[in-house]
């Protein structure tokens, strides 16, 4: 395995990008491309959890797909810069695409929490103007081929986080334009990627309203989608498992919903 970190910068704000990529076998398959996830961790824009970064990679490693983690800009750094940062980093993964062994067609973005939102914000602003005015390459390198979104934030409505909407947006958070643009249930169209959503109906952070409704819009615009809802768990699970357990934190454990990552590995074989 190769593992790597890389330094992606939007105006002065810096992001730090670290890769793991599985090797080829000479007597397996030395041309194998494989699927790459791309995955941003939560922490309300406010820090990056590391129970969302490196064990959830070494989980895609362990079925055959090439991972990365992407701790991109927090408060004070305000929007867009994390998607700046999120953008170049596919587009990073295209440009190297022959070099690292990934499929450029399978290249997935997955989001835990506020990372959801930036996720999921990557996946329905790839094509505008805005960003493409604000980084170095084509719109067509920098769109997933798929989100999974994990327990995320969506909207600024009534069942926001606004905690993660005043980290993003600063001092412009009392604009409610502003708020308006970035509740992305708005901003689905139906060149939004195939997601893969799951929450918990229990979650009292981000309410599962907001993956509901995120994916009413992926329907209402005939995207397609798969998404699993539990009835029991509190927000920022990550895996589930004693693996990602906050210390002292026992109802991070989960059993009910370990599954989910083996059900988002079969859904990217399958896209």
């Amino acid at each position: 395995m190769i593992h790597e970190k890389y330094e992606l910068f939007h105006n002065n704000d810096k992001a730090d990008f670290f890769t793991y990529l599985l090797d080829n076998s000479q007597s397996i398959d030395p041309d194998r491309k494989r699927p790459m996830i791309v995955i941003c961790p939560g922490g309300g824009y406010v820090h990056t959890s590391d129970r969302e970064a490196e064990p959830v990679a070494i989980q895609m490693l362990s079925r055959g797909y090439h991972a990365s983690v992407l701790r991109y800009s927090v408060e004070p750094s305000v929007f867009p810069a994390s998607l700046c940062q999120l953008a170049s980093a596919i587009g990073l993964i295209r440009e190297n695409a022959e070099t690292w062994n990934v499929d450029p067609n399978k290249v997935i973005v997955m989001g835990f929490s506020a990372g959801g939102h930036l996720t999921a914000s990557l996946g329905v602003f790839w094509n505008k103007e805005f960003l493409a005015e604000q980084i170095t390459f084509a719109k067509e390198q920098i769109k997933p081929n798929g989100l999974i979104l994990s327990y995320p934030v969506i909207s600024s409505g009534p069942h926001a986080h606004e905690g993660s909407f005043k980290a993003l947006l600063g001092e412009k958070f009392e604009d409610q334009q502003s708020r308006e643009f970035l509740s992305l249930e708005n901003q689905v169209t139906n060149e939004t990627p195939p997601t893969f959503l799951w929450h918990t109906v229990s979650d009292m952070a981000v309410p599962v309203e907001n993956s509901m409704l995120f994916a009413h819009s992926l329907l209402k615009h005939k995207v397609p989608l798969e998404m699993h809802i539990y009835p029991e768990g509190v927000h920022g699970l990550s895996l589930g498992t004693e693996e990602t357990q906050a210390k002292g934190k026992d109802n991070h454990i989960q059993p009910e919903v370990v599954n989910w990552i083996e059900m988002a590995a079969r859904w990217v074989k399958g896209l």
